[in-house]
């Protein structure tokens, strides 16, 4: 029972003391006078009166009602109920206003709505002062407030003849139950009746229709937003204009909180004078009038609600989590359910009469409902993670919350894991978790609805059901006699506020008043006290937890198969089987990662401890110490799983002997380990273990359990804890004094003895083996000052030695080494202060304690020094055999092998991958570096995948990142350095360094690896080394001179060219070229910048016969150059015609640059028109980039137009020309007459070209048909439609420009119609847009400017990098799948950038096409130009579509017109800094998307494009270092291969390399090629037409990248000497694994196997093998022979040029690959018959025996004579016996490794037999036979040398022979 109201108080304004305008309040009275002792006045009550302040009013306003909340020291809540109303003013209360008041605004008031002028109210200027009355009561019966001072109010206005004191004190006397659902009628004494109903329970809130009105005003994504907020101790603010709406938003916030409670600030309304309080730095719920709006703007992390507008808003600095899914969604759906039932039914055709909604009340009980349900579903299982701490003589209760994270599987949701630490939490844990108390709705709900709830998830209309029937009892609980009788209370008239008072508020008597207090009080204290019996209960507990959203683990999905792997592993290691152990092991780590697998190797391994002890041996302790590593790896610092708490009784446990008296525990092993220092896993688990050492006091004994099981769930039948602590505080009060003090003892011993036991345990796991040293130091969260004690031994035996490596580097003094045990006993001591404190132990148990720790931490250092002592004598481990890899010729290892683990990257097939293949990733080997290379060689850890290779390199020289990198080994699981090294032929290592490799080595490593790659000067690269001797840095042997060699003859050429430039007048600096031609030279070279000057002097350029004769040897071997061939090939002229200049030529070639004296990055020998002089060039090349003037590159060979190249423009020039024509400057300059020089060159250009102008209209480009375009050439449009339509628009749009800057036109839209003229321009000059800004295009020209955009280099590079991070990503991608690829391949823009180069190119190709020249002058004129120019030429020309023609188009364009490869690849030191840049592979991937598109165009197959693409960066071959000629000539390498060379050499040039390998394997050759010769190609370019380039993508471990040919040809099987005798013959399947085994190479393309096939069926025959060249052209002319006779294709019609063009281009390719034959692939030998090596012969003697399987039976004619014999093998070949079998049916001498063997290993046909001699023992032969047992047989082929076991029998074999020789 309870009173109803404490206090009545009557407040009236009055002055403010400071004199300022505004009143303050007074209280007048106040009932009773002295405070109750249960409960004092609150203090402030005048403040809440009027929240917004004590301010006069002109008019009298209608009285207003709220409840304002006041919270006291203790947290009790006091509510306010404040009824005002006004009254004229005295005449004292006016003084103090009126002189501001004329400068005041109104106060704008919520009751103020009827309001009247100020003449009705009272004499005009009187003002109205506010009164209030207050009622202060603990309960919260706000209707009763409001009748009750209503009521008040009612008899003093409209003067009822009812006592006022009366009233109060009837008011204040007035008793009432609190809860229990009964209800009470009360009466105030003046003919009114009120009634009140108590709650059935007083724990649910009473929120009336509060959430209800929330939700109306806020809406349902705003309410879930601040119930999240609140929930997550954000400060959340509620503006109003009216305190009522307030109180009630506040309120329902509350109630929506259930069954949580909020324990922090909360005033539902704040008066204005306190509006600081809102800058408070810990957690509210305030409402303020939304008057001060203004007031909150600069709070920063308030969350604020406005609810008359309907917004919240959060600030950005804060993050309120959302509820987890998918409880935030199917929260939000069922809540929309509740609040618009009409939802569901608004798009049926017939919509069902609608059901009346809930009424308000009603619907606000539903919508708690669902919260209540919400927290049931969240908080479900939360009382099996409680632990009892103590039962005696009050509850101690701790909430283990990481198992409940971790079972509830939200261990990464911030939400919950928030709440959880909330304090809110805190007090429903103490309040909730008593076992043994009353019970409520929600915990039935918890408790027993859970299931069902999840059943329901996917039935909407049964979840509504459920919510209803919890609202019928929120409902029930708050309205428990629905039908009650109504209040009677009298209230007063309308608009009485209006009539004028008879009188003021009276003063009431304070005697009478309190006389009524005193007397009830008097009857009070002589009635009995009404004690309603609380019904406590036990607590049901529910069910065990569940996870909220059952997620698949994904990869590691824990099937029983794992489970049974790691059972297995563990019984093979207790059985001593180490063997089968360690087969197993890889695979129960990769388990481990699972949460199922990590419980299970726990309870296996405690199956394993006897008696709390288990000792192991060596191998047995690592393997151990091994998994429980891994287990420990993935446990957070929470061990949320419970992994670490159920291993912790186990490293205590298994140990091993060191030596007599001396042994290793496990934890001495596993400490590196962020769990150990997170003092909440250390209170976690001794809570637990308390709790079952506590629950065991009370059990009977046959009830009580080994408490060490205490980590497993209790069994069925079992009494939790919670129940025996429950059934005890049952039994509590019925205890006798002595018995309760006896168990409270207990307790506490128990709890003080675990305290001691957790002290040692703590200092196992904390202090290092190596005490002496602060070894691995590691910063890690939860250890404070710990940081130095922190450690883990490196499991196994070489734990010791490990440990002085670390040592050496860790920097630490000895001086430190006190200290670890210094952190480690404040950490204890931290731990045990908190633990004890809380459990309740004595004061001087725990001084006890505290005097323990340093003991016990002191003891634990010493036990370790002897085991670190012994621990370092043990053997180290056995690590297996590095793998040694193959070098090239000339290649020398720099570094030997470095231990490493190839980590998995994130390709996924190397490590299983999607295809499901053996995971051959992690693996184990070393890392070599050698002069040319970065090499991986090693094994898989797994054993289970076989005794596989894996092999991983690249070149040194495509080195792109190299970075430092921390991670776990895969073995031990052990912090490592590591690094990550990526490549840009796409190749990545990302290694682990083993423990033994120190970290001076692998410095070592990186500083060789960084010189390798970045070598001073060009000559230290590999291929300048190679072959030639000399150490890099050292310069070449000097060879004598021989006449004018090729050496001197390019030195004098350079020198030269040198003196050429310093004649020249050293005047204008300002057309110097960029400083990049400096790199490489000496500083003395500097003053060699080219300078112009205006004219040659006389002696520069001389006609030929002045030419010293030096300078007639360059030009001859100019003229050889690959440039000369192809003009010669274009009819562009020769250089004598040239020379001699013959007119008839529109061309000539220019021996102008021969000296490299205009342009330094072109070739020696240019093509100009024929009419412009040399000395003309000099002046036209300042006009352009680099001196790059426009030089004919092609011409076409029908519609003789030309293609030309040059530089960008300078800013002068053709611009300079259109811009300003007629303008004279003021005092013409030089640049203006070079101008003009650049013009009439330019009209040169154009007057060469022949003239035509059909009548058909060609020569206008809108005029151009689609079926004049279709007659030649294959059409691949930018459009979407195809091929069909006008190609005209296309054209026109694109030589607008357009399709550079936006998408693409739509289809067939003609071009802008004032761009192009309908006469056609003779040239198109294509620039860059940002080059030709505001130029104007001028009629009367004869070319024009097509202005377009293109990407600069450094954006090539840029997109590369990314394109590399998505081929060879260094990590695993988040989400796995195709989709995360795709995206970041789109990112990269590189197929975007492809798609542009096309598009260009492919406009070209059109002008060119249709008789226009084009000239392309692009940046500089190496990047972009380079790479369109050569595409303009491959799509256009066939002949650069053969081998020969692609190796001339790249020598031509991309050498001897100077692209810089050095810069672009970054060769040098120099270049570093620039980066790579990989503008020629961007080209080659041009070309590989052309190939794909017509398959049968190209000579060359796609792995001549990837051979290209490997190489040009490898720097194996010199062919691509360096910028230019000019620079090649100067390091004497232009010319040098053409000089004779002494004996075999190693291949300098890559294309001598591609010929003699062509020679041997047709691995570069296209079989689909069967070309059209007038074919122009039109490739599509759109982004949906491009494929990514495999070169990118696929990669095969088993031997590393395929372009080095000798190392790619590791021979399938063991040579035939060294076949192990007695083998059963061998299968021919093999396994092919993606990602390990090249396909190709495999299983080879037919036409490869067939040419195979001959050539193997050739060596049988004896005949020399053929070229397979020669076979595949006779075989292909024969093919066309066939299909001629009746004019109809032969079945493989891939080979005759007749098929369709459609056909053709999107035609079926064979599978690519390096394949190929594997016959003579040692490059340098001759093709002479004896150099076949032995693995061809070993396949073609294989194919024989299959050739003549339907012969080989065991039948006796078959083998005429057999017998042993030594045969002497090939040269430098052993002897060895082999059984000789002669056939006389065959006509053959077969042999065999024994008798047995079916297999034939060789033959030798006896048709081709000359001779058989007598022959003499060489070297090597059998020592113990007689000379004369050795014969000679001599065959057209060669000599076989044999030798018999004695002489009788040689002599036999000789006659057998003989007479089948003679019988043949």
């Amino acid at each position: 029972m309870a009173r109803l109201a404490d206090y009545f108080v009557l407040v009236a304004f009055g002055p403010h003391p400071r004199g300022s305008g505004e009143g303050q309040g007074q209280i007048l009275q106040r009932f009773p006078e002295k405070d109750w002792e249960d409960n004092p006045f609150p203090q402030g009550i005048e403040l809440f009166c009027q929240p917004s302040g004590w301010q006069l009013c002109p008019e009298r306003n209608p009285p207003t009602f709220f409840v304002a909340v006041l919270t006291d020291i203790n947290s009790e809540r006091h509510y306010c109920a404040c009824l005002t109303f006004w009254e004229p003013a005295e005449p004292t209360q006016e003084a103090v206003c009126l002189e501001d008041a004329a400068g005041r605004e109104e106060e704008a008031d919520e009751g103020g709505s009827g309001r009247l002028s100020p003449g009705t109210s009272g004499p005009p200027g009187q003002l109205f002062a506010p009164k209030t009355l207050v009622l202060v009561s603990r309960l919260d019966h706000v209707e009763v407030f409001r009748n009750s001072l209503g009521l008040i109010y009612t008899i003093h206005v409209e003067g009822l003849n009812v006592g006022l004191e009366t009233v109060v004190g009837n008011l204040l006397t007035c008793i009432i139950p609190l809860a229990g659902g009964s209800q009470r009628t009360i009466s105030l004494g003046a003919g009114d009746r009120q009634v009140i109903q108590t709650p059935l329970t007083d724990s649910l809130p009473i929120s009336r229709c509060s959430v209800a009105l929330l939700f109306r005003q806020l809406g349902i994504t705003n309410v879930l937003s601040l119930f999240c907020a609140a929930l997550t101790e954000h400060k959340v603010l509620f503006l109003s204009r009216s305190y009522q709406r307030l109180s009630d938003a506040c309120r329902g916030l509350l109630a929506l909180l259930f069954p949580l409670r909020y324990s922090f600030t909360y005033v539902p309304i704040l008066p204005a004078q306190l509006l600081e309080v809102l800058s408070t730095p810990t957690p509210f719920i305030i409402g303020v009038n939304a008057a001060f709006q203004a007031e909150t703007q600069e709070l920063l992390d308030v969350i604020v609600a406005d609810l008359d507008g309907g917004t919240v808003t959060v600030p950005e600095c804060v993050h309120i989590p959302p509820l987890p899914e998918p409880l935030q969604s199917q929260t939000h759906s069922v809540l929309s359910m509740v609040l618009d039932p009409e939802l569901e039914l608004a798009d049926l055709a017939f919509p069902t009469p609608t059901t009346p909604s809930s009424s308000l009340k009603m619907q606000d009980k539903e919508l708690r409902a669902v919260f209540l349900r919400l927290f049931a579903q969240l908080l479900q299982g939360y009382r099996w993670c409680l632990h009892m701490v103590r039962i005696h003589p009050e509850p101690v209760i701790r909430f283990h919350k990481a198992a409940f994270l971790g079972q509830r599987g939200l261990v990464e949701d911030d939400f919950l894991m928030k709440v959880l630490e909330g304090m809110a939490f805190a007090g429903f844990v103490s309040e909730r978790g008593v076992p043994y108390r009353p019970t409520d709705l929600f915990d039935e709900l918890v408790a027993h609805e859970v299931a069902r709830m999840r059943a329901d998830e996917s039935h909407p209309q049964r979840v509504l059901r459920h919510v209803k029937e919890l609202a019928e009892q929120l409902y029930k609980n708050e309205n428990p006699y629905p039908a009650v009788a109504m209040h009677k209370v009298q209230r007063p008239g309308e608009a009485s506020h209006l009539r004028r008072a008879p009188r003021p508020f009276p003063r009431l008597d304070e005697g009478m008043v309190q006389w009524i207090v005193d007397q009830a009080t008097a009857k009070m204290q002589g009635a009995p006290p009404a004690v309603k019996a609380e019904r406590r209960t036990t607590v049901p507990s529910g069910p065990p937890m569940t996870a909220i959203l059952e997620r698949s683990s994904g990869l590691h999905g824990n099937s029983a198969r794992r489970l049974e792997v790691v059972r297995n592993c563990i019984s093979y290691v207790f059985e001593g089987k180490m063997l089968e152990a360690k087969k197993l092991l890889p695979a129960v780590l990769r388990a481990l990662k699972g949460r199922a697998a990590r419980r299970c190797l726990a309870q296996e391994l405690h199956l394993h401890v006897q008696q709390n002890r288990a000792v192991l041996d060596h191998q047995q302790f690592d393997f151990v110490v091994r998994m429980m590593n891994c287990c420990l790896q993935d446990c957070t610092s929470l061990d949320e799983h419970g992994i670490a708490a159920a291993l912790l009784p186990l490293v205590t446990a298994f140990c091993r002997k060191l030596s007599p008296g001396v042994t290793q525990f496990a934890y001495s092993c596993v400490q590196e380990h962020v769990v150990w220092s997170t003092p909440q896993f250390w209170e976690a688990m001794f809570y637990g273990d308390v709790q079952t050492h506590i629950r065991a006091l009370y059990l009977e004994p046959a009830e009580d359990r080994d408490p060490s099981q205490g980590w497993e769930e209790p069994a069925e039948g079992e009494r939790s804890a919670l129940d025996v602590a429950s059934e005890q505080r049952r039994l509590w009060p019925m205890l006798s004094r002595e018995k309760q003090q006896e168990l409270v003892q207990k307790e506490e011993s128990t709890v003080f003895s675990q305290a001691i036991h957790y002290a040692n345990r703590m200092s196992y796991l904390l202090l290092p083996l190596d005490s002496s040293k602060s070894r691995l130091l590691r910063e890690r969260a939860g250890l404070g000052d710990l940081e130095s004690a922190s450690n883990s031994l490196v499991t196994s035996s070489m734990a010791g030695s490990v440990a002085e490596s670390y040592d050496t580097e860790s920097g630490f003094e000895d001086a430190e080494t006190c200290d670890v045990a210094g952190a480690v006993v404040r950490f204890i001591n931290r731990f045990v202060d908190k633990v004890c404190t809380e459990s309740g132990v004595t004061s001087d148990h725990l001084k006890g304690l505290h005097v323990m720790v340093p003991d016990i931490v002191q003891m634990h250092i010493e036990t370790l020094e002897a085991v670190h002592r012994e621990s370092k004598r043990l053997p180290p481990i056995q690590k297996p055999k590095l793998l040694r890899p193959h070098l090239l010729p000339g290649e020398e290892c720099v570094l030997d092998g470095l231990r490493v683990y190839l980590l998995p990257d994130g390709r996924e097939e190397g490590s299983g991958g999607s295809g499901g293949g053996p995971a051959v990733l992690p693996a184990e080997g070393a890392v070599f570096l050698t002069t040319y290379r970065v090499i991986f060689t090693g094994m898989p850890t797994d054993p289970l995948v076989g005794e596989q290779v894996v092999v991983r390199s690249f070149p040194v020289a495509a080195l792109t990142k190299e970075k430092r990198i921390s991670v776990l080994t895969p073995v031990d699981q052990i912090p490592q350095d590591g690094l990550h090294l990526r490549s840009c032929t796409f190749q990545l290592l990302k290694m682990a360094f083993d423990e033994e490799v120190g970290s001076e080595k692998a410095e070592l490593f990186r500083k060789q690896l960084h010189k390798l790659r970045y070598p001073l000067d060009i000559r230290s690269t590999f291929a300048f080394t190679l072959g030639s001797g000399h150490m890099p840095g050292r310069p070449p042997r000097a060879t004598k001179d021989k006449g004018p060699s090729l050496r001197t003859l390019s030195r004098n050429l350079v020198k030269n060219a040198k003196k050429t430039m310093g004649r020249q007048h050293v005047t204008r600096k300002k057309y110097n070229p960029p400083s990049y031609e400096h790199r490489g030279q000496p500083p003395e070279d500097q003053e060699d910048a080219i300078s112009v000057s205006e004219e040659l002097e006389p002696g520069t350029l001389t006609p030929a016969s002045a030419l010293k004769p030096s300078d007639r040897m360059t030009m001859s071997s100019l003229v050889e150059r690959a440039c000369c061939r192809d003009y010669q090939r274009l009819g562009l002229g020769t250089l004598s015609s040239s020379l001699s200049r013959a007119k008839s030529e529109p061309f000539r070639i220019s021996p102008v640059n021969r000296m490299y004296a205009i342009c330094r990055s072109y070739p020696g020998l240019l093509i100009v028109p024929q009419s412009v002089q040399d000395n003309a060039l000099q002046r036209v090349s300042r006009c352009y980039r680099q001196n790059r003037f426009p030089v004919v590159c092609w011409r076409s060979g029908r519609s003789k137009a030309v293609l030309l190249r040059s530089g960008g423009l300078h800013g002068k020039g053709v611009v300079g020309l259109f811009k300003a024509q007629n303008t004279p400057s003021p005092g013409q300059s030089q640049a203006d007459s070079s101008s003009l020089e650049q013009e009439k060159y330019l009209q040169a250009v154009v007057s060469s070209m022949p003239r035509y102008a059909d009548a058909s209209g060609r020569n206008t480009l809108s005029g151009f048909s689609s079926a004049h375009m279709g007659g030649h050439g294959k059409w691949g449009s930018v459009r979407a439609s195809g091929r069909s339509g006008g190609l005209s628009g296309d054209v026109g749009s694109r030589l607008a420009g357009r399709d550079m800057l936006g998408p693409p036109q739509a289809n067939g839209a003609p071009p802008d119609p004032g761009f192009l003229r309908p006469q056609r321009a003779a040239l198109y000059i294509i620039g860059d847009k940002a080059q030709l800004k505001g130029v104007r295009p001028d009629p009367l020209q004869q070319w024009e400017l097509v202005p377009i955009e293109v990407f600069e280099a450094r954006q090539v590079k840029t997109s590369f990098k990314k394109l590399l991070k998505a081929c060879v990503p260094g990590c695993q991608a988040l989400e796995s799948g195709p989709t995360s690829f795709l995206r970041s391949l789109e990112d990269s823009e590189w197929l975007t950038q492809i798609h542009k180069l096309l598009q260009v190119s492919v406009l070209v190709v059109e002008l060119l096409d249709s008789g226009s020249s084009v000239l392309v002058s692009l940046e500089d004129g190496w990047d972009i130009t380079t790479q369109v120019v050569s595409l303009v030429q491959l799509l256009s020309d066939p002949f650069y579509r053969t081998l020969e023609g692609f190796r001339l188009l790249v020598e031509k364009e991309w050498l001897s017109f100077g692209h810089r490869f050095s810069h672009r690849g970054a060769h040098t030191l120099a270049g570093q800094s620039s980066g790579f840049t990989p503008v020629f592979l961007q080209f080659l991937d041009c070309v590989h998307q052309v190939h794909l598109q017509f398959p049968m165009e190209f000579e060359f197959s796609p792995f001549y494009l990837k051979f290209l693409g490997y190489h040009h960066v490898s720097r194996r071959f010199r062919t691509f270092l360096l910028d230019s000629d000019y620079e090649r000539i100067e390091q004497g390498l232009l010319y040098e291969e053409k000089g004779e060379r002494k004996g075999p050499q190693a291949c300098r040039s890559v294309w001598e390399y591609v010929d003699r390998l062509s020679k041997r394997t047709p691995v570069f050759y296209n079989y689909m090629y069967a070309p059209e010769d007038t074919e122009v190609l039109r490739p599509y370019s759109n982004v949906s037409n491009l494929k990514v380039w495999d070169f990118y993508t696929e990669e095969t471990l088993a031997q590393g990248p395929p372009y080095d040919w000798e190392l790619a040809q590791v021979s399938p099987e063991p040579p035939e000497e060294e076949r192990p005798d007695g083998g059963a013959p061998q299968s021919r399947r093999r396994v092919v694994w993606p990602c390990y085994d090249s396909r190709p190479r495999a299983q080879p393309d037919a036409i490869s196997r067939l040419l195979e096939e001959l050539q193997r069926l050739e060596t049988e025959l004896g005949r020399p093998p053929e070229r397979w060249k020669d076979n595949w052209d006779r075989v292909k002319a024969a093919q066309r022979l066939e299909g001629r006779p009746d004019g109809r294709g032969t079945p493989s019609s891939l080979l005759v040029s007749s098929v369709p063009h459609h056909r053709r281009s999107l035609g079926v390719y064979l599978q690519e690959g390096p394949v190929g034959s594997t016959l003579s692939l040692s490059l340098d030998s001759d093709q002479s018959s004896g150099s076949t090596t032995s693995s061809s012969r070993q396949a073609a003697r294989r194919s024989t025996s299959t050739l003549y399987s339907q012969f080989q039976t065991a039948e006796s004619e078959n083998r005429s004579y057999e017998g042993t014999l030594y045969k002497k093998g090939a040269f430098m070949k052993p002897w060895k016996a082999r059984w000789f079998v002669l056939d006389k049916t065959k006509h053959q001498l077969r042999y065999y490794d024994h008798r047995m063997d079916t297999e034939c290993k060789g033959v030798i046909d006896l048709a081709e037999v000359e001779a058989v001699v007598s022959g003499t023992p060489t070297m090597g032969a059998p020592k113990t036979v007689d000379e004369k047992a050795f014969f000679d047989v001599k065959t057209t082929r060669r000599v076989y040398n044999f030798c018999a076991q004695d002489v009788p029998s040689a002599q036999q074999w000789v006659d057998q022979i003989q007479s089948c020789l003679s019988d043949a």
